[in-house]
Formats: structure tokens, C-alpha cells, sequence
């Protein structure tokens, strides 16, 4: 089924179900006013979503138009946000700009930081930016929110409390990360809230594409309105997203509605090379910082700046059939 949260005037706004072709969708009030309630309750809410996902596809319920626009992220705040490194490709590369190896432990222990989740923002929402000199870079994702985790749950059993997927811009600030991290503390300033999708799905919704609880298809990243990505987020992943759950829950319980990232999804080249453009015929890149180091290996220098105010991203996962799965994020940078 297809869940997504209209915006209304508080701040976790209202759940609704979503038609399979994203055109339609019907108020879920009367089983949960909000998605983080019906995480809360999934065993009891997921089989009623459920019965009504399959009215409104039958068409025997009343329905309004969905409109992506007046969509927010599935959950609005979260009680927590955790992004992972499943394709150590895109790890390799930016760690390389900033002159650092990569640890051979960061090919069987994933890298892992907990975000901001009490403000995310909007699929069509605005990204703000401060200061240029932040370097403001999008970060095209995979993520999922889960239920109630055990601490030191398994990787096996980790998978059965994945609930929801959905995709993600994991905004960074990448002028800010060299001197954050090198006070030895981790990300804070550096990483402003994130967007997710319109809508959120559960696994089976994307059939043989959700296998080995990864997704088997192309992230297509616009950067304004040229091909930027198309990396296949089922290649090149180190760790799936139930190794990334069950990383995140080794020491402590994760409450329902946690939201667990993959990472920039990144692809090698063919010849297993750090990947081509998508202007030269390659898969290019979900980030705008591996270009960039992309560009200093072969000449010596980094020509493709970070976005700057009026740039648009689009980030967007078609199925087998082109049409599209979670609807698209689709952010303009803005002054603040």
C-alpha cells in the first residue's frame, strides 16, 4: 500500500491512503489521523490501511485528488533519523576530497550519524541556505521507518520491522563538514533537515524490485532539469537496509517511527572505476560532492560548484512500468 501525510494546520498532519497511480487518495482518520500514530499501532492499523488501499484502488471509497504538492514528508518530526553508508563507493569518494583514507572496518561496520528529526522538510518544500560558502550539496537516498526494534536484534529479523520505504534528500553542507569533524563530535551543523518523498510504500508494494532488502531499480536525480543520476540503488551495496537497522540497534531500542537512511545510492563504473556522467554516458551521481571528486582526479581540480540559490533537484524512482513510485522531491534552493 501507499501512505502519505497531507499537510494541514498542525505539524504532524493527516494520513491518507494513496491510489497505486498516485492520483487519488482517501482520509485515514477514522484508523489513525497520522502515520506516526499508526506506527505506534501497526499490527491493529496495517490490515484496516490495508482493506482501504484496496477500496480506493476498486474506487468504492470517496476520494479527493492527491496532489504531491500538498504532501509532506510521510512523517513530519520522527523521533529519530539515523543515515548509514551502504554503498561505500560514494564513502570512498568524498572521503577522498577531504584527504582521508577509508578504514578497511568501514567495509564490514557501516558508518552510521543520527540527523535532525524534530523539522523535516517538505518534498516541495524549499531548501534553505544561509551562506554559498556552505557549499550545499543534495544527497539522493533510499530510507525506511520501522516499528519497535529490540536492541541486538538480528539482521534477519531486523528485516520483518522494516515497514515503510520511501526516498530521501539528505541535505549537507559540505564546507561545513571538514572542521565539524575534525573536533571529533560528528555532524551537527553541517547536515540541515532532510526531505523524504511524497509518499511512503510498504515492501511488497514494489515486488521482485525489493529483494535482499535493498531496492532493485534506478534513482533518477535531476539537477536543474538535466540528468544528475541514475545509479541503480540493488548495485554496489555494501550493507542492506536491515544490516543498517540492526547496526543501529545494537546498543539500544529503537522506538516506532525511527527512520533509517542508506546513504547516497552510488554505482561504480563498469570497470569498476569511480563512475561516469550522465552526459558521457554513465550513471553519474546522486551527490553533487562526487563529481566533484570525479573532476579532481582527472584534472586536477573541482569545476562543478555546489548549488547556489535558484538550483533545482528532482529525486524520483520509476517502476519496470516508467511510472513513478513514491512521487518525486523536488526542491529549489532559497535565501535565508
Amino acid at each position: 500500500m501507499k501512505l502519505a501525510t497531507l499537510k494541514n494546520e498542525t505539524r504532524d498532519g493527516r494520513l491518507v491512503v494513496v491510489s497505486k497511480d498516485l492520483t487519488r487518495c482517501c482520509e485515514a482518520d477514522n484508523i489513525a489521523p497520522t502515520l506516526q500514530m499508526a506506527i505506534d499501532n501497526w499490527d491493529e492499523c496495517a490490515p484496516k490501511l490495508e482493506a482501504l488501499y484496496r477500496d480506493v484502488e476498486h474506487e468504492v471509497v470517496p476520494c479527493e485528488r492527491f496532489h504531491e504538492n500538498d504532501a509532506h514528508s510521510p512523517l513530519p518530526r520522527a523521533f529519530q533519523w539515523a543515515d548509514g553508508s551502504a554503498y561505500i563507493n560514494h564513502v570512498e569518494l568524498v572521503r577522498k576530497a577531504r584527504g582521508a583514507e577509508v578504514p578497511t572496518s568501514f567495509y564490514s561496520d557501516p558508518l552510521m550519524y543520527q540527523g535532525g528529526s524534530d523539522a523535516f522538510l517538505g518534498p516541495r518544500d524549499a531548501i534553505p541556505l544561509g551562506d554559498a560558502a556552505w557549499g550545499c550539496d543534495m544527497e539522493g537516498e533510499v530510507a525506511v521507518i520501522t516499528d519497535d526494534v529490540p536492541m541486538g536484534v538480528s539482521d534477519g529479523d531486523a528485516s520483518n520491522h522494516i515497514k515503510l520505504i520511501m526516498l530521501c534528500n539528505d541535505v549537507s553542507l559540505r564546507g561545513l563538514i571538514p572542521a565539524e569533524l575534525a573536533k571529533g563530535f560528528g555532524f551537527f551543523q553541517s547536515k540541515p533537515p532532510s526531505a523524504f518523498s511524497p509518499v511512503c510504500v510498504t515492501p511488497d508494494e514494489l515486488g521482485d524490485a525489493w529483494s535482499g532488502d535493498v531496492i532493485h531499480l534506478p534513482l533518477h536525480v535531476d539537477y536543474n532539469r538535466a540528468p544528475f543520476g541514475r545509479a541503480n540503488a540493488g548495485v554496489d551495496a555494501t550493507f542492506s537496509l536491515a544490516q543498517l537497522v540492526a547496526h543501529a540497534a545494537k546498543t539500544r531500542p529503537l522506538c516506532a517511527g525511527t527512520v533509517i537512511g542508506s546513504g547516497t545510492v552510488s554505482n561504480r563504473d563498469a570497470n569498476g572505476g569511480p563512475g561516469k556522467p550522465c552526459s558521457e554516458g554513465g550513471l553519474g551521481y546522486s551527490c553533487i560532492a562526487e563529481i566533484r571528486m570525479i573532476e579532481t582526479i582527472n584534472d586536477g581540480a573541482a569545476k562543478t560548484p555546489f548549488m547556489a540559490v535558484g538550483d533545482t533537484v528532482k529525486i524520483e524512482m520509476l517502476g519496470s512500468d516508467g511510472k513513478s513510485i513514491f512521487g518525486s522531491i523536488r526542491q529549489k534552493v532559497k535565501a535565508v
